[in-house]
């Protein structure tokens, strides 16, 4: 599977923006999703995560009522809605995909995209 994130960007604090992850190869349906996210001398971190079907998610307390997670397997790709954006949101995010149950750790998932940048400005 490759993965291809887009949709990052420059905005203020209080704003939104919408992540996507466009998945190549006709097996996507069956890999639980997740988005990551690094700032700048910090470790990567899990923001969201999605199961293959979309049933369930799961959310960094940090995000948690701010973000949103979901997928359209027939367009092969996954979301990130972000909204009431922080300055500490500033960070390169990353999309993945395992194979297995979706995870909050960072070496369950066996693909990754190329990461896309978000900066939030105070």
């Amino acid at each position: 599977v490759q993965l291809q994130a887009s949709g990052g960007g420059l905005v203020q604090a209080g704003g939104s923006l919408r992540l996507s992850c466009a998945a190549s190869g006709r097996t996507f349906s069956s890999y639980d999703m997740g988005w990551f996210r690094q700032a700048p001398g910090k470790e990567r971190e899990f923001v969201a995560a999605i199961t293959w079907s979309g049933e369930s998610t799961s959310y960094a307390d940090s995000v948690k009522g701010r973000f949103t997670i979901s997928r359209d397997n027939a367009k092969n790709t996954v979301y990130l809605q972000l909204n009431s954006l922080k300055p500490e949101d500033t960070a390169v995010y990353y999309c993945a995909a395992t194979s297995k149950s979706y995870s909050h750790r960072v070496g369950a998932y066996d693909y990754w995209g190329q990461g896309t940048q978000v900066t939030v400005s105070s």
